[in-house]
């Protein structure tokens, strides 16, 4: 029994490690810097994600009405999704 736990933790742990965002490239950042510009918002923390869709996420992007949002790009950095934090 306790063979079987510790092979489920050990899955748990190495699937989560698996699917973290990672940082965005200087060229990235730039394209995602535009893209939020031009909807009115600027800042938050960028990611890439790695679950093999390309999208981006911007977590915290603040936006001319002065609410914090989080925002996904696809790789064309063409916006796809806004949600209010």
């Amino acid at each position: 029994m306790r063979i079987i736990a510790t092979a489920a933790l050990t899955l748990v742990f190495c699937g989560t490690a698996a699917l973290a965002d990672e940082k965005v490239s200087d060229a990235e950042a730039k394209g995602i810097e535009a893209t939020l510009k031009a909807w009115g918002c600027s800042g938050g923390e960028m990611e890439k994600e790695t679950e093999g869709t390309s999208k981006f996420e911007v977590d915290d992007a603040t936006c001319a009405d002065g609410r914090q949002y989080d925002v996904k790009l696809d790789k064309n950095f063409n916006l796809i999704g806004i949600h209010a934090d």
